[in-house]
């Protein structure tokens, strides 16, 4: 073991208080050192910390971003989501391929250089895009992918790639990045006009039961998907017994839904709002402390968003006695995530924050009463906070007169696919699918996936829908298909993200996925009968009623909203088979199998 190893990781482990707990913190700087997480580094973590070897390994091995093997001083990560796809990326990745002289998941010979794939980066609205360490390059093109190349020969620096910033503060010192905003549209909540600070002056002259009252009355639910009434969650966690213990406000800014990426621009240009509104829920709840889990994928904002921490520190607005209120003692640390689509779901991202890997915990007891470290805790999304905050400013009645009836306020909309002007939309509650359409530029839409692949895919016949919690609901994700595209594609690709992204530890999800994909491509490839739409439908509705978490009872939904609302496409493909005889059957293949089995070598045609 080198001497360099064990003074960097015992160094790295001292400054994270060789807590077991910050774990994540710990694999990551290791791996940003020397690009894995050796054998060497795992048993020096181990004993650091004072866990088992097998505990350190198994956060390692279960997070995209890390390894136990050596990658590259640079690592490009293509993102491969359906709307890259969709825009280009088979020969952008072909480029990659030939300039490097490998293939993906393999490193160049020299040791210097790393390609990957891995699953949508939040940069649906400009694509097809990558990472390469942190930096996002945008708008790729096959001249482009031979640019990053040849620059890199030259100078592994990623920073020289980007010749040209993005709006607003993406050309921050701080960011530095050519990533773009795409915001279309504004609305009166998140980007209307606000006074700093004022929502949380407002909630610290008020008793912390009438903020929650507040948030009931505003009836703010959400915004991350779930739509559960955020007042009632605080009350929860307020009324929860701590004995003993912190309460914690938890942001969950893992956007990883295929086709989001709203959360980026209020991480971006929203920060101090979300800040306050998390601040105002620590408040509500009685909080000493905030956790902000950022997705790795959004590295490359986290300098920028440690900066407006450190200066509300010393604006007196996170610290100890805010803003002169004796005794509110409340602080936000950033938690950094390594690159897994579970750590959306609430309990999966505490058990990251807690230094495990990803595993979702069973429920009850619910993270108001047990959550981070066993303590009551309020999950929340980042557009929510920013809305408490808000509420705080303007008032319960103002937001609660936006929207429809049943929804209140307004919804960021994350739009992309085949539409003229993909971006950011703030539109009020209850506008119809059609007038967004219309908005984006999506005329001739053939299929609308409303909330990601774990939403619902809708036809024409359903465009006079609604956009609001209790019609077509969504996280954030609207993503547009044009009359040319495959739906069946669309959604075997989307099974197969659930398929890679199950943490495996419920069979329902982890095998249930599996034979759900099968059975559509058998479909796909002319080999299905009708009653495999009833084999679909039923296994689809097992997987969700029996899975442990959110992923797998919504993974199933690809297959079973599109059995619905696009039957024709699956019907035109099955056919009734002989009496006796599956269409899945080969018989010169099964034939060919049992000749080389038995030694006989290939079938030889007379």
């Amino acid at each position: 073991m080198s001497k360099n190893l064990q003074t960097t990781v015992k160094g790295i482990c001292q400054s994270c208080g060789n807590d077991r707990g910050r774990m994540m913190d710990i694999v990551r700087a290791v791996q940003e050192q020397f690009g894995c997480v050796s054998n060497e580094a795992l048993d020096l973590i181990a004993s650091q910390v004072n866990c088992h070897r097998v505990e350190v390994e198994s956060v390692v091995s279960f997070y995209a971003f890390l390894s136990t093997r050596p990658k590259g001083q640079v690592v490009i990560r293509l993102c491969d989501d359906i709307i890259d796809r969709f825009n280009g990326l088979e020969p952008v990745a072909e480029t990659f391929q030939k300039e490097l002289g490998i293939n993906f998941g393999q490193t160049t010979s020299d040791g210097k250089i790393t390609l990957e794939k891995t699953p949508c980066i939040g940069m649906c609205d400009q694509a097809p895009a990558c990472m390469v360490n942190d930096e996002i390059v945008t708008y790729l093109s096959t001249d482009k992918a031979k640019e990053i190349v040849t620059g890199l020969k030259k100078d592994l620096n990623v920073k020289k790639l980007v010749h040209k910033y993005g709006d607003g503060n993406n050309a921050n010192d701080l960011v530095k990045s050519m990533v773009h905003n795409n915001v279309r549209q504004k609305g009166e909540v998140i980007f209307g006009d606000h006074i700093a600070e004022e929502g949380l002056k407002k909630a610290l002259a008020m008793t912390p039961q009438e903020v929650i009252r507040d948030m009931k009355t505003a009836r703010l639910r959400g915004r991350g998907g779930a739509g559960f009434p955020t007042g009632m969650k605080w009350e929860f966690t307020r009324a929860a017994d701590a004995t003993g213990k912190k309460r914690y406000v938890v942001c969950n800014a893992d956007e990883g839904e295929p086709g989001t990426f709203k959360d980026r621009v209020l991480l971006t240009e929203k920060a101090d709002m979300l800040f306050e509104g998390m601040t105002i829920g620590g408040y509500a709840i009685g909080a000493e402390a905030g956790i902000l889990y950022l997705r790795a994928e959004y590295a490359y904002l986290r300098a920028f968003l440690e900066d407006a921490l450190n200066k509300r520190r010393k604006n007196n607005l996170l610290g100890n006695n805010i803003l002169g209120k004796a005794g509110f003692n409340f602080d936000i640390r950033i938690q950094m995530g390594a690159g897994a689509y579970i750590c959306g779901e609430e309990t999966s991202l505490l058990s990251s924050c807690e230094g495990l890997r990803g595993d979702p915990k069973n429920r009850p007891p619910f993270p108001a009463q047990q959550g981070y470290l066993a303590a009551p805790t309020t999950v929340n999304n980042v557009e929510t906070f920013c809305c408490a905050s808000r509420i705080m400013e303007k008032g319960a009645g103002w937001f609660a007169s936006l929207g429809s009836k049943g929804s209140p306020g307004t919804k960021l909309l994350s739009v992309s696919g085949d539409c003229h002007n993909p971006g950011v939309y703030e539109v009020p509650f209850g506008i119809k699918l059609s007038d967004l359409l219309n908005m984006v530029g999506a005329n001739g839409a053939q299929a609308v996936q409303v909330g990601g692949p774990s939403g619902s895919m809708v036809g024409p016949s359903d465009y006079g829908r609604t956009i609001c919690y209790d019609d077509l609901a969504t996280g954030g994700s609207i993503m547009v298909f044009g009359p040319e595209r495959n739906i069946l594609e669309i959604v075997d690709y989307f099974m197969d993200f659930f398929i890679e992204e199950s943490c495996g530890y419920c069979t329902p999800c982890r095998v249930g996925n599996v034979l759900l994909k099968q059975k559509l491509e058998d479909i796909m490839h002319g080999r299905g009968e009708p009653s495999d739409l009833t084999y679909l439908e039923n296994l689809g509705q097992t997987v969700k009623i029996a899975s442990r978490c959110g992923l797998g009872q919504t993974s199933p939904n690809p297959i079973l909203t599109t059995l619905k609302n696009f039957r024709g496409l699956y019907e035109a493909l099955v056919k009734q088979g002989e009496p006796g005889m599956l269409p899945t059957f080969n018989l010169e293949e099964a034939v060919t199998q049992a000749a080389h089995i038995a030694g006989h070598g290939p079938m030889k045609h007379h």
